[in-house]
């Protein structure tokens, strides 16, 4: 499979090392997303090493409330990877956007984010930046967890230490991570205590949160409150942070995982059909800031293969 394969659409998104565009594969009609980054700035920025370590592993990955991965190939320009399309808008573009997600809705969204986390928990992989930003949602309202541009493989070889992530969503070990035992899977459960403080409350979370648990009149509920409070408990040790813990809350209780699983549960919430539900800024910005517009490309390779020393001395 080669960029040839595909015909570019729109402008959707922008990543931590790169932009996203809605495409077509030409031979099955089938739509996609796909994630592109040019070679020279991620030299430039270092980024490179990240790069490859995104592809590794999601190559490996595949589950319904993951953005999974359909290809990967790269020309003179650009590196692509083509996952899964997803136009219902992420988390954060429906917060911006005033909407007041219901708390069962917040709880559908849990639970299959839990199901998510503990299938990367189980394949060895942290992460480390779960958010709102990073929650895409899929026509039927579902969720799906992208950008795998700064997760990680923990090993029983090599401990992690760096810090990583989005200021508001670290979890405390993070800031004390050159402390021999690192830390491990229980910073992206912290994450999603935030993310789902965030999303019942409509508001940014600011650092430290546990004080905010406690006003009165809170519209939590006990079980809801308990469950946040063990998510965001600051000693990694006793934090929920397997699927165990979490099946094992009140709040969860009644919860069918199975019928969460095989998505038989129907989300409450769902994204206006008919449109992209993302800031339309991106393809103004692809189309009239971009030095080198994906949609372009294979013109300008086109016209480089025929007069090399017109493309040469034009870069």
């Amino acid at each position: 499979v080669t960029f040839d394969h595909f015909e570019i659409l729109r402008a959707i998104g922008k990543g931590s090392f790169g932009k996203v565009c809605v495409v077509q594969k030409n031979d099955t009609k089938k739509m996609y997303a796909m994630k592109y980054m040019n070679k020279q700035k991620c030299v430039e920025r270092n980024e490179v090493r990240n790069v490859f370590k995104e592809l590794q592993i999601m190559q490996g990955l595949e589950h319904p409330f993951l953005v999974n991965l359909w290809y990967s190939f790269q020309d003179e320009e650009d590196m692509f990877m083509v996952v899964d399309l997803l136009l219902g808008g992420d988390l954060r573009y429906h917060l911006q956007q005033n909407v007041r997600f219901q708390e069962g809705t917040v709880k559908l969204f849990i639970c299959e984010l839990v199901l998510a986390l503990d299938y990367l928990q189980r394949r060895s992989i942290i992460h480390r930046d779960i958010k709102p930003d990073n929650i895409l949602l899929d026509e039927h309202g579902h969720v799906h967890i992208t950008d795998f541009n700064i997760a990680t493989m923990l090993t029983k070889e090599i401990q992690v230490t760096t810090i990583a992530g989005t200021k508001p969503y670290m979890a405390p070990e993070m800031f004390n991570s050159m402390k021999p035992t690192g830390y491990s899977f229980a910073v992206d459960w912290w994450s999603l205590g935030i993310t789902a403080y965030e999303l019942l409350r409509a508001r940014t979370h600011l650092y430290p949160p546990r004080p905010c648990f406690h006003p009165r009149g809170s519209r939590f509920l006990t079980s809801s409150l308990y469950l946040l409070l063990q998510l965001l408990e600051p000693n990694p040790e006793k934090r929920f942070s397997q699927l165990k813990d979490i099946q094992g809350s009140p709040y969860l209780s009644d919860v069918n995982w199975d019928a969460v699983l095989q998505k038989r549960i129907m989300p409450e919430f769902i994204p206006t059909k008919g449109r992209l539900n993302c800031d339309p800024a991106f393809e103004l910005e692809e189309m009239i800031l971009e030095s080198k517009p994906l949609h372009k490309k294979k013109k300008r390779l086109a016209k480089k293969e025929k007069d090399p020393s017109t493309s040469s001395s034009s870069q």
